[in-house]
């Protein structure tokens, strides 16, 4: 069985090993969505991995949740990324780009003209966000989005494609997990729609199965993937029978070639990587939580062709090479994870 360290054939790609580094949110893009050199900077530090999953990048406007987040919809901020596109490819790593819509997870402070979120469904999430300007404000109800305005938003995945491709990525990263718009449109909890896109598990999975497919229209299956979380509970979403919806969902998009799926696994019961790895005809990346030694259980069980690690990377830019040789791993500063600036960013050392 693999370990770790072999590498591995992701769509057009060999990665040099099978530990991959998980898209995490670091809010040091400006108020416009544009990251720059110091971005640059902290992803290429950890090129060693076999593949880096950018942070969740907006595919419009409206598709934004947090402040500094960045986005990939203006010539601009498909200028700042093609920096760290560069950078990784120089440093010898692989950098896909996560596509976040974040959906109902918007306050109006945060969107255009103050505009109202946009969900499957007008139900209220139970969270608050951080503003740089007023701090923590609970989110407002949505707005459900007419059937005519879908196609709309499967299209900002297509041209967010496009325009990450053209910004250098090597591929993108569908963001179905998380309580973020496609997992909304999953999930009992979140949508209560009664027309195509609603209702039977065959409706709810539609939405993420045609924007995969725009996605891959632009870019070809090798050069597309996705991220689902089965009951992550994240951002108050739950859905009545999860191992129902995800099973329909691997099993209608394992035909489509795509370069991998991404597989978040949160709570102990049921083991998703064990239900899941079998419906899916393409290299399986589990995540969440994982340590180098569970890890390498799930590959050598054959549950996982690579393994997604989070904090592990913010403070061990080198962690591969610290898998390899034993070295301890240090500890990130929570404290820093969304500040903006270099602190708690690349200020961490390798060994």
């Amino acid at each position: 069985m693999p370990n770790l360290f072999d590498p591995l054939s992701l769509g057009s790609l060999t990665l040099s090993n099978r530990i991959v580094m998980a898209p995490m949110t670091r809010s040091r893009a400006t108020a416009d969505g544009v990251v720059g050199e110091l971005t640059a900077t902290y992803y290429a530090q950890r090129a060693s991995a076999g593949l880096l999953i950018s942070e969740g990048t907006v595919p419009s406007a409206m598709g934004k949740g947090y402040v500094r987040i960045p986005g990939i919809y203006t010539p601009e901020q498909i200028a700042g990324w093609k920096l760290t596109t560069d950078a990784v490819h120089a440093a010898g790593g692989r950098i896909f780009c996560q596509i976040m819509h974040c959906g109902r997870i918007a306050h109006p402070h945060l969107l255009p003209d103050r505009a109202q979120a946009v969900a499957p469904s007008a139900v209220t999430p139970n969270v608050k966000t951080w503003t740089d300007d007023l701090g923590m404000l609970p989110l407002e109800a949505p707005r459900a989005l007419e059937t005519h305005e879908i196609a709309g938003v499967i299209d900002e995945y297509r041209q967010a494609t496009v325009n990450a491709l053209a910004a250098g990525f090597d591929g993108v990263e569908l963001h179905a997990a998380s309580g973020y718009l496609p997992m909304q449109f999953l999930s009992t909890s979140t949508n209560l729609r009664t027309d195509q896109y609603g209702g039977s598990v065959e409706n709810r999975i539609r939405f993420v199965v045609e924007a995969l497919q725009a996605m891959v229209s632009v870019a070809g299956p090798e050069k597309v993937s996705i991220k689902i979380s089965p009951e992550m509970p994240f951002n108050d979403i739950t859905d009545a029978n999860p191992t129902e919806t995800y099973t329909a969902l691997v099993q209608a998009i394992s035909g489509l070639g795509l370069a991998y799926l991404h597989v978040a696994q949160t709570l102990p019961q049921p083991n998703y990587h064990a239900l899941l790895r079998p419906l899916f005809a393409g290299p399986y990346l589990a995540g969440a939580g994982l340590t180098q030694e569970s890890a390498t259980a799930l590959l050598t069980n054959g549950q996982a062709d690579a393994a997604v690690f989070g904090a592990a990377f913010i403070a061990n830019p080198d962690l591969p090479a610290r898998f390899a040789d034993g070295t301890p791993l240090s500890a990130p500063d929570p404290s820093t994870f969304y500040t903006p600036g270099a602190k708690g960013y690349t200020d961490y050392l390798p060994k």
